[in-house]
């Protein structure tokens, strides 16, 4: 007979479905932006990242300026890129890039995101990504994030699946580094990274396993870290360097 899942497992389930669920009866519409306009602001700039998790490449970051007429994209279906096809990312991608006033996208690598951590990554690629902009925004809707930028700026949690600016930010972004992706499997095979597209799937932990990381993997996240054989002794040479500046502060005591 089959053992029953486990009471903790099925809740997991459960939640990341209702979320998923919550989130596509979410309306992606411009009543955000239509709501800055009515305070004042005309040039509304979103902005959004994709890559936060994934354990290989940079981190990448879009910001677009949008015309205040976008109902053409609202019946597209432009949306949170999570929730779309490659095929329609794709299309949505040209049509923004045909619409929009302004765009930037912005790369942060996997270096800075090791020595500077990911959150702090993110919003230095959102950062790079505003201040690439070839006009200057009066206000940013930001997906769950603050930059900093002196601009004003509204925090918008679930922005990428409510505000077609954010959603905009997140298609271009998206398509932008899985464009990335693919070509970076071709220069490092092996990972799978064009289907993948370096997020921790099975397939990708099995490859590090086999194959070590590569030089554009986050080495500071912990699959990556676990299977890094320089890991062991960059702990190891940290330990001794302790244990000399120890050594060196309880000689200075009995000077």
């Amino acid at each position: 007979m089959a053992s029953l899942p486990s009471t903790r497992a099925s809740r997991t389930v459960t939640a990341a479905t209702a979320k998923q669920r919550m989130l596509k009866q979410l309306v992606c519409s411009d009543a955000p932006e239509q709501a800055l306009r009515y305070h004042g602001f005309r040039v509304i700039a979103g902005v959004d990242e994709v890559g936060r998790g994934a354990l290989f490449g940079p981190v990448v970051a879009a910001a677009v300026i949008l015309p205040e007429r976008v109902s053409s994209l609202a019946r597209a279906g432009l949306k949170d890129s999570k929730q779309l096809t490659r095929q329609e990312r794709e299309k949505l991608d040209r049509k923004v890039r045909r619409m929009a006033l302004a765009i930037s996208v912005a790369e942060v690598d996997a270096e800075t995101i090791d020595r500077v951590n990911i959150y702090q990554a993110s919003r230095q690629a959102m950062l790079m990504a505003v201040m690439g902009l070839s006009i200057a925004p009066d206000h940013l809707l930001i997906d769950a994030m603050r930059i900093d930028h002196p601009c004003q700026q509204t925090k918008l949690f679930y922005g990428d699946s409510l505000s077609l600016s954010i959603a905009a930010a997140s298609v271009v972004a998206k398509v932008h580094r899985d464009a990335l992706m693919r070509e970076l499997d071709l220069m490092h095979p092996g990972y799978g990274l064009a289907s993948h597209k370096g997020y921790g799937t099975p397939s990708h932990r099995r490859a590090l396993v086999e194959l070590g990381p590569s030089v554009l993997h986050r080495r500071t996240f912990a699959p990556v870290r676990a299977v890094d054989p320089d890991a062991a002794v960059e702990e190891m040479v940290s330990e001794e360097l302790l244990f000399d500046d120890g050594e060196l502060e309880e000689s200075a005591d009995w000077v």
